[in-house]
């Protein structure tokens, strides 16, 4: 009974290793700092002018985004290439011999059979090469979440999109520098410090391509 009990814990203690290991890892966004956030003072709408100061908006005023609140267009152009390529060649012989031509009371009949040859030899072969190409673009609208010290702008936000039974889901987070602004509101995500992008789908399609729990199981027991 203690052997069964033992055999089932451990096949429970298998199971949900399975299902923890091989889950698909997140990306972490960034956030915004959890400081208290001040509401500036409005002010009193002014009665029969036609200058409001609480929506006046100067005729000459920079369009980026410069505030909390605003919204900016990533346009996402990554593209990644890596190639690695390592080739090893290995040769080594070796031949040793040595023999006795003469020795007290010994004769030649014997003497010849003492005579002591080695030979070794090593050769090997190797050659890896690696290929790797990313290719991501896009576009989406962020939100800028908070003004660092440095004047920088930390934005993120997400895109989903939802086709019949399936959910496509884009986020995008990082730290833009104003300057790199383009004219439209638009920075490219080459520009972006540290620049975290995901796109994942939910619906049938993603548990179709995921693995099963039986997969999850043996892979954990025997990972290839």
């Amino acid at each position: 009974m203690n052997t069964l009990l033992r055999l089932g814990t451990l096949g429970c203690a298998a199971l949900l290793a399975a299902c923890s290991v091989l889950t698909t890892p997140p990306v972490d966004m960034h956030a915004a700092s959890a400081a208290p956030l001040v509401a500036a003072p409005v002010p009193a709408p002014t009665h029969g002018a036609i200058f409001q100061a609480a929506t006046h908006r100067p005729l000459f005023e920079d369009r980026r985004a410069r505030l909390a609140g605003d919204t900016l267009t990533i346009q996402i152009e990554e593209t990644l290439t890596a190639s690695q390529q390592s080739t090893t060649k290995l040769d080594r012989s070796g031949n040793v011999s040595s023999s006795i031509s003469a020795a007290p009371f010994g004769t030649a009949k014997y003497l010849g059979k003492l005579g002591v040859g080695a030979e070794s030899s090593a050769s090997g072969n190797g050659d890896g090469k690696t290929n790797s190409t990313n290719t991501f673009t896009g576009v989406i609208t962020v939100t800028v979440l908070q003004v660092l010290p440095s004047g920088n702008l930390l934005v993120g936000g997400e895109k989903q999109i939802g086709v019949n039974q399936n959910v496509d889901v884009l986020r995008f987070s990082g730290v833009v520098n104003p300057v790199t602004i383009r004219a439209g509101n638009v920075v490219s995500s080459t520009q972006v410090a540290d620049a975290r992008l995901e796109q994942r789908g939910r619906g049938d399609v993603g548990r179709v391509q995921g693995l099963g729990w039986l997969s999850r199981f043996f892979l954990s027991v025997a990972p290839v």
